[in-house]
């Protein structure tokens, strides 16, 4: 399991990621010219963002329904606390869970599955069941994004608060 490290950004980080979600193929030079800000100013940010781990890879913004995964599903887990590189690796060898949090509560795991339809959900599941350190599993079917991952808002409020704190 990746356990995020502490990554500040700044005001010129959250407008040059705002502009890069205005236009995902912007050169470092257009960034630069819409941002009024030095090409490899730009071009030192964006290397810096990829190289902490800031900017995710490309892939994070495709919808699964696009490949055929049109069922989303939410799987509560169980594990055993003895087992849990095992259960690590066996989640990641399964290409349908694309997400995974460690959670407080009942469950021990949180696992974001898609599945081409429900029978293909039975046997992802039945696949997770099989994982050694797997106790139990509990499932929640999305019905309906309500709203997709989002964070313009956030980006924004930084950007503003430090143009802000400098007026």
């Amino acid at each position: 399991m990746t356990i995020a490290t502490s990554r500040t950004l700044d005001s010129l980080d959250g407008r040059i990621i705002l502009a890069l979600d205005k236009d995902p193929e912007a050169s470092a030079l257009a960034l630069s010219r819409t941002l009024g800000v030095a090409r490899n100013t730009v071009h030192a940010r964006l290397a810096r963002l990829e190289r902490s781990g800031a900017l995710r890879s490309f892939s994070r913004r495709l919808d699964p329904a696009a490949l055929g995964y049109e069922l989303m599903a939410f799987l509560s887990l169980s594990i055993s606390q003895t087992r849990t590189g095992s259960v690590e690796n066996g989640l990641a060898a399964i290409p349908e869970v694309i997400e995974v949090h460690a959670t407080t509560g009942d469950a021990d795991l949180m696992a974001k599955v898609v599945a081409r339809g429900t029978a293909d959900l039975y046997r992802i599941t039945n696949e997770i069941l099989e994982i050694d350190g797997i106790e139990r599993t509990s499932t929640a079917i999305s019905i309906l994004e309500l709203m997709p991952p989002r964070y313009d808002g956030l980006i924004s409020r930084l950007s503003e608060q430090e143009s802000s704190a400098t007026s």
